[in-house]
């Protein structure tokens, strides 16, 4: 008898269990379509290739550089976890709360009319309501959008620092090359001075070519010690060994493009993942407000609940051992409104905040953009200047210097004064070239991508898919 109430009682919870989680019904699938983004992305290189990206060839070129920081920099791979953390949340708030079982066991058996009850069994699920779930998945998918433009931000970000390291490195080799070449030329004016010297001038030329010399060297000194922090950085962006060896870069390539201001600013408010970011957090503020407006609506809860009841005591009663089934249902009741309505105005202010917080962000991005296109501009004004127009007339003010010089029309002090300037003119041409492109990475991590000149060419910027 024992065993045939214990069957009973397992197979009405199971009847149980199997109603409920229908009335639940089937998991959403667009969620799961929204988080295989992340996965393909994490899984569109496989190990070997992703391996062999990792290493640089011989002489490894800027997209080389970028290729193995998109690949290796752990900062941005933090940034891809989040935004995958931020996606895997969607799912968790759509989802019904867990049913819950209860059971009870009568320590005193209740005598009813058609046998005594022994035990109870029951389960219930909670559904909020309506539209609480739909909202709460809404405000995450935000909240997912904000950590994928964080990404991007990231992404951005880390691209630029490469390609300022790079470019930093590109400019250090030209100025030891060109004060190298410098260095054998006051050489070459000390030997004119000596030469002058022994044929009875004073020695104050000779004395002023190795001063000239003595500041020369140390300034190629300074630079050469110069190449290990700057390639510590880039290793940095890399991941690698701080004091890996970073061969010298080929010498910059202009990315020729030329592109309107106004464009600039126009992709600037269309597509910088800052701004993103901060109008997806908007719109989870938003959701937030309809979230805690919610709040004044009860919760529905419906169950069933199972007696295990025993055959009656006398025989021949109707419906002896029958098991009764009880339906039922229960609501919270949101009585405490200053709670809810104190929410309500906490998710307004939230909003109100993020929409200043985009307004200011957008206006310091408008003011730091003009700043950079200042600075593009200007350095490629230098590169006419001192490529087009002064390297030239620097070379001939040098030539006829120091054959003037040597003739005994001017003295050591003009031959010194034209080195030096066309060494400053021929350092400020190589600046400017690296300060056009390290502007112009700078640019495209403001407005969010490369720039497309007016005729139809793009910077070079690697993206990860």
């Amino acid at each position: 008898m024992e065993f045939r109430y214990f069957l009973k009682s397992l197979c009405a919870v199971g009847i149980l269990v199997v109603l409920l989680t229908a009335c639940a019904g089937a998991p959403d699938s667009s969620s799961w379509r929204v988080r295989t983004t992340t996965d393909n992305i994490a899984t569109n290189v496989d190990a070997d290739s992703r391996q062999s990206l990792t290493n640089l060839p011989g002489n490894p070129s800027l997209s080389d550089y970028l290729q193995v920081a998109a690949l290796n920099n752990p900062g941005l791979e933090a940034a891809f976890n989040r935004w995958k953390a931020a996606l895997e949340l969607i799912p968790q708030v759509r989802a019904l709360p867990d049913p819950k079982f209860t059971y009870g066991y009568f320590i005193e058996q209740v005598e009813t009319r058609v046998g005594p009850q022994r035990q109870r069994f029951g389960l219930a699920q909670t559904f909020p309501w309506f539209g609480k779930l739909r909202l709460k998945g809404d405000r995450a998918g935000e909240r997912a959008s904000a950590a994928k433009e964080a990404y991007e931000q990231a992404k951005l970000k880390l691209f630029y620092e490469v390609k300022d390291a790079y470019y930093e490195l590109s400019y250090l080799r030209q100025a030891i090359s060109l004060t190298q070449e410098n260095i054998e030329l006051v050489k070459h004016l000390e030997g004119v001075a000596q030469a002058k010297f022994r044929a009875g001038s004073d020695v104050t030329g000779v004395v002023k070519a190795q001063v000239e010399l003595g500041k020369l060297e140390d300034k190629l000194s300074t630079m050469q010690d110069l190449r290990e922090p700057i390639s510590s950085r880039l290793n940095a962006s890399l991941n690698r060994e701080i004091s890996a060896f970073v061969p010298w870069p080929e010498g910059v390539q202009s990315s020729g493009v030329s592109f309107a201001d106004d464009e600039v600013f126009q992709s600037l408010l269309a597509a910088s993942p800052e701004l993103k970011e901060l109008a997806a957090t908007i719109r989870e503020s938003e959701r937030s407000v309809e979230l805690a407006k919610k709040a004044f609506y009860p919760d529905l809860t419906l169950g069933v609940d199972y007696v295990d009841t025993q055959d009656a005591l006398f025989p021949g009663v109707v419906d002896s051992g029958k098991d009764p089934l009880m339906v039922m249902g229960s609501i919270n009741i949101p009585i405490w409104l200053g709670k809810n309505r104190a929410g309500v105005k906490e998710a307004e202010a939230n909003r109100r905040a993020a929409r200043a917080n985009l307004e200011d962000r957008g206006n310091v991005l408008v003011s730091d953009l003009k700043m950079l296109l200042y600075r593009f501009r200007d350095a490629e004004r230098k590169i006419d200047l001192f490529g087009g127009t002064l390297t030239p007339l620097a070379e001939n003010s040098l030539d006829v210097a120091e054959q003037a010089y040597q003739t005994g029309r001017s003295d050591f002090l003009e031959l010194i004064d034209a080195q030096r300037l066309l060494l400053d003119i021929q350092l400020s041409y190589q600046r400017a070239v690296a300060d056009r492109e390290q502007r112009l990475a700078q640019i495209e991590m403001i407005i969010g991508g490369p720039i497309v000149s007016e005729t139809g060419s793009a910077s070079n910027q690697l993206t990860k898919p």
